[in-house]
């Protein structure tokens, strides 16, 4: 027991952690359940928070109020989970990637450096309710650095390429080529990253092709 929450005897906790009021690490309703819960340095758990049993979690780890993170699940360094947000079975997450409010993801794999707007929804049966055994479940993989805008669903077994956009309030129901900017329901190809041009400012916040490297 911590003064803020509950760290079960499961829990391998790194040095300079912060936990706030209601926090718990290494639950699991199966009070047989050992699976080690493993956690890197300097991690901020806000308040009340729950991490399961059984995940691996890297350095600098960050969440926002009332995350929910279950079994299984592999977070590399530098992982910002903000508040509300559900990481659901399954999932293995980058290093450096930045998950937005409300958001919900189950057996995703994110390259490093992943931007996931805020109520971004990550289906992963494609027909529910699937019978058992659940042979078609699957989840999409999303490449590095790919950016994706508020509310968007992501259909399963999709791939997003490395560095591509989605724009807001899409549906993503095929696999998106690298560094290409996709909207609408169902998302389509609208331009190339580089070509983005910031409604207020007028300029390329998106850096040119060329620093992107996109092959």
């Amino acid at each position: 027991m911590n003064k803020n929450g509950i760290i079960y005897p499961n829990v391998k906790l790194g040095k300079n952690y912060r936990l706030d009021t209601g926090v718990i690490l290494g639950f699991s309703e199966d009070v047989e359940n050992k699976d080690v819960t493993n956690i890197g340095k300097n991690a901020i758990f806000r308040v009340y928070t729950v991490v399961c049993a059984g995940v691996k979690i890297g350095d600098n780890f960050q969440t926002g109020p009332n995350v929910f993170i279950r079994e299984d699940n592999i977070i590399g360094n530098e992982v910002v989970v903000w508040h509300s947000a559900t990481i659901s079975l399954g999932n293995v997450i980058g290093d450096g990637c930045r998950i937005h409010a409300g958001s919900f993801l189950e057996l995703v794999t994110l390259g490093k450096r992943v931007f996931i707007g805020p109520n971004v929804v990550f289906a992963d049966d494609p027909h529910p309710v699937n019978p058992s055994p659940r042979t078609c479940f699957g989840g999409a993989v999303v490449e590095d650095e790919a950016v994706i805008g508020a509310n968007v669903t992501v259909l399963p077994h999709v791939r997003i390429g490395r560095k591509a956009v989605v724009g807001a309030g899409s549906t993503v129901t095929k696999n998106i080529p690298a560094g290409e900017v996709w909207v609408g329901n169902p998302a389509k190809f609208l331009k190339r990253v580089e070509d983005v041009v910031c409604n207020v400012e007028g300029k390329k916040h998106y850096p040119y092709k060329e620093y992107w490297n996109i092959k």
